[in-house]
């Protein structure tokens, strides 16, 4: 079977790496554009075309998929299928028609719910207690073709987006090989339980501490690794990566104790232990090691009173 990929985040990566071992053709790889990361801000490589030229497999990187030149490269290719994972570009009706089998899309959720850009994130915000893959043939919509299959996993207490995605991206890789090797008999997703999964603003993810202990820590949680739950200590951001429920209780936002296991600090209906934290500029570190450079007395103030 003739494939074209398109992908681009380690996501991506993963389902490509399960095709190739797998032994499928694989001719033609789409993937978005380099762009600049990091401090340096250097163009830097997708995972995916990273990966794509490792193995010698051709790569296009094209702004949009309207132009009719870009159109007819995928179209010469003779694809039996163009398998897609968080490509990050729309798909065209023109394009979606050019396989002869269609277009199938990995989506890391359990379709209707959560179709969009950030379904793990929101997964995590709503307080779902499971999520999954759904291998989707592609139409027009927006998440909104029939599904193929379906693989469910538990969302557990300590699971961040990064977690989760890690454990998603395998059991894409998976369920697409799965798809691709047995006739499935597709069926119409049910529009009336459909959520949209919107892109996460950096403005989510700033600690408001009146809100409950457990709303806190899904986002924590759900903004780990990107962009990181915030709040400020002396008026400088301070990211929260990681904290667990405390039996304590006090004024929201005042922290209640300090010690190397964790920094305590009062929610609107009880408490959070921070173990994770990181100033601006600096490493990520444990409560203990933040400790030891940063004096934190009980009674501090993070984040605004409401």
């Amino acid at each position: 079977m003739k494939l074209i990929f398109a992908g681009t985040p380690l996501f991506a990566a993963v389902a490509l790496d399960a095709l190739l071992d797998a032994g499928f053709d694989l001719p033609l790889v789409l993937t978005q554009p380099d762009r600049a990361a990091g401090r340096g801000m250097h163009l830097r490589a997708s995972a995916v075309k990273q990966r794509a030229l490792t193995c010698g497999l051709r790569v296009l990187q094209p702004l949009s998929l309207k132009p009719e030149e870009i159109q007819q490269a995928i179209r010469t290719v003779g694809a039996d299928v163009m398998v897609v994972a968080a490509y990050g570009l729309i798909l065209p009706a023109s394009v979606l028609a050019i396989p002869a089998r269609g277009c199938l899309n990995i989506h890391a959720s359990l379709l209707p719910r959560w179709r969009g850009a950030a379904p793990i994130q929101r997964a995590l915000l709503a307080g779902d207690r499971e999520t999954g893959i759904t291998i989707m043939q592609m139409d027009a919509g927006l998440d909104t073709g029939a599904i193929l299959l379906q693989e469910k996993t538990a969302i557990n207490d300590n699971d961040t987006a990064q977690t989760l995605h890690d454990r998603l991206a395998q059991i894409g890789a998976r369920c697409i090989l799965h798809a691709l090797n047995h006739v499935t008999l597709p069926r119409a997703q049910d529009a009336a339980h459909a959520t949209y999964a919107g892109k996460i603003t950096k403005a989510e993810a700033h600690i408001d501490w009146t809100r409950p202990t457990d709303l806190i820590s899904r986002q924590i949680r759900s903004f780990n690794p990107v962009p990181g739950a915030v709040t400020t200590l002396a008026g400088a951001p301070l990211k929260i990566w990681r904290a667990q429920p405390s039996p304590l209780s006090g004024v929201p936002g005042n922290v209640l104790a300090a010690a190397a296991s964790g920094i305590v600090v009062a929610t609107g209906d009880g408490a959070l232990s921070i173990t994770e934290l990181q100033s601006a500029g600096g490493a990520r570190l444990p409560a203990a090691a933040y400790l030891a450079g940063h004096a934190l007395a009980p009674g501090t103030l993070l984040g605004h009173r409401a």
